[in-house]
């Protein structure tokens, strides 16, 4: 059988907002085809299949949604996070 799956990370120091990196990825079969990193701002595919879905989200709606990730979904879960660990220790 095949395996497809997406997974978001969020890669941080601290809680700022500059401090954390959101990366987007799709996997087939255990290859990462095509991410999308908060740092390059745009989709780069890896394969010739992420290659063409990279160039054509990054000309859609996609890219622009993505590129708001970083802080709707890091930022603040990081917070929340940060908050736990620091409680906790």
């Amino acid at each position: 059988g095949f395996l497809h799956y997406v997974v978001d990370n969020c890669e941080f120091n601290s809680s700022k907002l500059n401090d954390i990196e959101y990366i987007y990825s799709h996997y087939y079969n255990k290859l990462e085809i095509v991410r999308f990193s908060s740092s390059v701002g745009k989709f780069v595919g890896y394969t010739e299949v992420g290659i063409k879905n990279a160039e054509r989200w990054n000309n859609g709606p996609e890219v622009i949604s993505r590129r708001g990730a970083k802080e709707s979904y890091c930022f603040h879960n990081v917070g929340v996070f940060t908050e736990a660990a620091l409680t906790k220790s």
